[in-house]
């Protein structure tokens, strides 16, 4: 019978693994997870450059209606379609990125997970969340299908 009072085996510490290789692996994940909300902002970035890029085509033909042919012109030439950096849309900044530091860093984490936790991510978090639920509450369960979990909060019952 599978115990389901504890993690999962996928989030148990494998046997030989000690706590400062667990400690080394949560930060090295922590680190990864700020990279990945770094990246989001730079997708962020990428997509609000892009819409406001988007919406200089309404300020060249609002301008032009208005009786601003010259300033149509400076906004069309001089801004819309231009660089972010040079030679750079946003989107060749999101790519050079992803290819020369998000991809490296998520595959070297991945390895070192591998290699040095058979496998096994999260494993920092997983002993902090064993150590800090309250054994016995229905909403301290050690996984999902561990028995009495409840299933997902429901308004008005």
């Amino acid at each position: 019978m599978t115990d389901r009072q504890g993690p999962d085996e996928e989030h148990r510490r494998p046997e030989g693994v000690g706590d400062k290789t667990v400690e080394a692996l949560g930060s090295l994940s922590k680190a990864l997870e700020t990279v990945e909300r770094a990246r989001g902002h730079l997708y962020s970035f990428h997509q609000l450059t892009g819409t406001a890029d988007l919406e200089l085509d309404r300020a060249v033909e609002l301008l032009r209606e208005a009786g601003h042919a010259v300033w149509a012109e400076r906004v069309e030439t001089e801004i819309l379609g231009r660089n972010v950096i040079p030679g750079h849309w946003t989107f060749q900044i999101v790519e050079a990125y992803d290819g020369t530091y998000y991809r490296a860093f998520r595959e070297l984490e991945q390895e070192a997970v591998r290699e040095l936790a058979d496998g096994r991510g999260h494993l920092y978090e997983a002993e902090m969340k064993e150590a800090r639920r309250t054994r016995g509450h229905r909403d301290h369960t050690a996984r999902p299908d561990s028995p009495g979990t409840r299933g997902p909060a429901r308004p008005f019952d």
